[in-house]
């Protein structure tokens, strides 16, 4: 049984640990922007891009990379722009999306899509090409926010300080915007789009009160979402439960572990 875990699950394994490795920095940055509605937004909206990609016969990680980083470089100007609340924008963008991707979808005469496969995931069916998507995407998040920390940093403590510093802050705001649509994306097929937020969010946030300082509290983050994509692969071997609700639900157990160990402090 050993044996039959290490060949079945070792790609699909190597694929989740990769995409906790990227979102624990960028969860980070969610956390502190208060932008966790931002990735439900985000994976809403790639519903279109998996609709353009099955009418266009594109292939569907690229598509759905194209729907997300799309809709990123709409919502960006359009929250400076729009005198709505941030959260009313990204809720009326949020839903309306998934509606058109849905009623598209319905409409596609001949077309057949797993939407539960993409609503809750199906790390199963992962192949080599979107890991290697996932690595490349992954190399590149780490590298952009390594370079790029302090200004990431300062402009998320105070856009108008960061922007009198001389910082570039609206292409630093895009550039985080299109690594969190890039990692959205590719989350799909790992936890789907109703749990993306959720391994964006609760990583860091069990980080939090383990952490003394901005950096470590990233580093922690991804720790955190490795040890929950091993658990929750582990728990859906065993328990025949699906892969990516497993791995959010593993991620809540090491949220309530560090509440714990706060109580403790």
């Amino acid at each position: 049984m050993t044996e039959l875990f290490a060949v079945w699950w070792l790609m699909p394994l190597f694929a989740g640990m990769l995409l906790a490795i990227s979102a624990g920095p960028l969860g980070s940055f969610v956390v502190w922007r208060k932008m966790a509605f931002f990735g439900d937004t985000l994976a809403h909206g790639a519903l279109l891009g998996i609709t353009f990609g099955v009418l266009a016969d594109l292939n569907p990680t690229f598509a759905i990379i194209l729907g997300s980083v799309s809709l990123a470089l709409v919502l960006l100007p359009l929250q400076y722009a729009s005198r709505l609340s941030a959260d009313t924008l990204l809720g009326i963008v949020s839903h309306g999306t998934l509606a058109i991707g849905l009623v598209a979808l319905s409409l596609a005469d001949g077309v057949r899509v797993d939407l539960m496969g993409y609503l809750f995931g199906d790390l199963l069916a992962i192949n080599e090409e979107h890991v290697l998507w996932l690595l490349a995407s992954t190399a590149l998040t780490l590298l952009l926010i390594s370079v790029f920390w302090n200004a990431l940093l300062a402009v998320t403590v105070s856009p108008e300080l960061a922007k009198i510093e001389g910082r570039r802050v609206a292409m630093l705001d895009l550039m985080l915007i299109i690594l969190l649509a890039f990692t959205v994306a590719l989350a799909m097929k790992v936890v789907g789009i109703l749990l993306i937020s959720a391994l964006l969010i609760i990583p860091p946030a069990a980080a939090h009160s383990l952490s003394r300082s901005p950096q470590q509290m990233a580093i922690v983050a991804s720790l955190i979402g490795v040890i929950s994509v091993a658990l929750g692969m582990w728990a859906s071997f065993y328990w025949d439960t699906p892969a990516g609700p497993s791995i959010v639900v593993a991620a809540m157990g090491l949220f309530g572990l560090s509440l714990l160990v706060q109580r403790k402090n």
